[in-house]
């Protein structure tokens, strides 16, 4: 078989546990969420470990589906579009997500909590797209 699907199918798990943790803390008003630092916190690791997941799946993808090497994290969702499993917008926003995880990583004291609850409130859907894009790309090859 192409896929391991027992790896996809467990990064897919992964991404939907994080991603549903991290829409409970977006949930909450965002005063309540930025004035516990345990909410900023867990968001922020909930957000990485959500995209962490993402790229997995997408560097999974790229080597069995045979595209080209990414350059980068980012540039991984780029060449899942060139690929023809995610559509243009959403690898774009995928890109920036990415590119948020490493700022979260290595920039870590730069990064500003009301950006993390914009993220949580604006971007999560993203996930969810992504995950349904790889389960129809994996069950239609």
């Amino acid at each position: 078989m192409k896929w391991n699907l027992e790896r996809i199918r467990d990064l897919l798990g992964r991404m939907a546990e994080a991603q549903e943790k991290a829409a409970r803390l977006g949930a909450l008003p965002e005063e309540e969420f930025l004035a516990d630092y345990r909410n900023t916190e867990s968001a922020k690791y909930l957000l990485v470990v959500a995209t962490e997941a993402a790229v997995d799946i997408c560097q999974h993808l790229v080597a069995r589906g045979g595209g080209r090497a990414p350059r980068d994290y980012a540039d991984c969702f780029a060449v899942l579009k060139e690929m023809g499993i995610l559509p243009p917008d959403l690898s774009e926003r995928l890109q920036a997500m990415a590119r948020f995880r490493n700022l979260l990583v290595h920039l870590y004291w730069k990064v500003d909590d009301r950006r993390v609850y914009r993220v949580l409130r604006e971007d999560l859907d993203d996930l969810r797209l992504f995950r349904e894009a790889v389960a129809r790309w994996v069950s239609e090859t």
